[in-house]
């Protein structure tokens, strides 16, 4: 009786998953909110890039497929995109780990079953479903945090930048040259990977005849970065003032350092504690290390 139950609960499961992909990937009418992103998603392209070419690779086919069922769906993942473009990694790329990942987690939970059933363990045959799910979702979600960690330490490196880029500029403005070409010259001092994205930023809207703290303010919503949308803000305000254009670049510069070195205050007093609970630890071995021969003699001797 166990088994024809446990066979009913099997396959249901495994019914319910096949119907949950077709649904899935099935056309189906979308809501006006996956619409009008998808008309967001097509206007951020621009006109001038023109439809995507069509991938040759398993990896590219399958990440152009999945990216076209997120925009179908209306899944913007702005944050996501944002830690993305921060790395300089493709979307489309990137969706493709994410499922081809998921395949191998799909396969290595019904293989780690295999690998201990064959010690002799008797388990339960709904295991290797169990497993292959929760490794295929663990999997799946793996890039996820890979990219996040990796854009968190690149912003800190770039927010370093724009505190001694705004000081560039500053210095620039201070010596006679307009706003524009204080940017510019600014950005052309060094060839670090945060610099070249300003600079391209800067000359992309210089060709298209956008004002350049625009086109900061969409490198800041791009790469989430909020001190470039204040720069943005603020120059935008202030652009005809070379003076309160000096003061507020001078000062938020210095708003910049002092965060900065109020972080790295912050991150030395963990890196201390984490110090002194090692040293606490230390010692009581120690403690234990020296005591321990006294008290066996003790239980020992009664």
């Amino acid at each position: 009786m166990s088994i024809i139950l446990l066979s009913c609960l099997l396959g249901a499961i495994i019914g319910l998953g096949v119907y949950a992909l077709i649904r899935a990937f099935s056309p189906s009418r979308r809501s006006a909110a996956a619409r009008v992103a998808q008309i967001d998603a097509m206007r951020a392209a621009g006109p001038a890039s023109g439809p995507e070419p069509r991938a040759t690779d398993l990896r590219g086919r399958i990440g152009q497929r999945v990216a076209a069922f997120y925009l179908e769906q209306g899944w913007e993942l702005r944050s996501l995109r944002a830690d993305l473009a921060v790395l300089d990694r493709s979307w489309e790329s990137f969706l493709a780990t994410k499922v081809m990942l998921s395949a191998v987690g799909l396969v290595f939970g019904p293989f780690l079953f295999a690998a201990v059933l064959e010690l002799g363990m008797g388990l339960n045959p709904i295991i290797p479903v169990w497993l292959a799910l929760a490794f295929a979702g663990l999997f799946f979600f793996l890039p996820d945090l890979e990219v996040r960690r990796d854009a968190v330490k690149k912003r800190k490196d770039l927010r370093r930048v724009i505190g001694a880029y705004l000081d560039l500029v500053s210095m620039n403005l201070a010596g006679g040259r307009g706003l524009p070409e204080a940017l510019m010259a600014a950005a052309d001092i060094s060839d670090g990977w945060a610099l070249v994205r300003i600079r391209n930023c800067l000359s992309d809207a210089r060709i298209t005849g956008t004002s350049q703290w625009v086109a900061l303010g969409r490198l800041g919503q791009e790469l989430g970065i909020e001190e470039l949308l204040d720069l943005s803000v603020t120059l935008g305000l202030v652009a005809d003032d070379g003076a309160k254009v000096r003061e507020s670049l001078a000062s938020r510069a210095e708003t910049m350092r002092h965060r900065e070195l109020s972080e790295i205050e912050g991150a030395a007093g963990e890196n201390s504690q984490s110090m002194l609970v090692a040293q606490l630890l230390l010692c009581a071995g120690f403690l234990v290390f020296l005591m321990f021969p006294a008290a066996m003699r003790v239980f020992q001797s009664s």
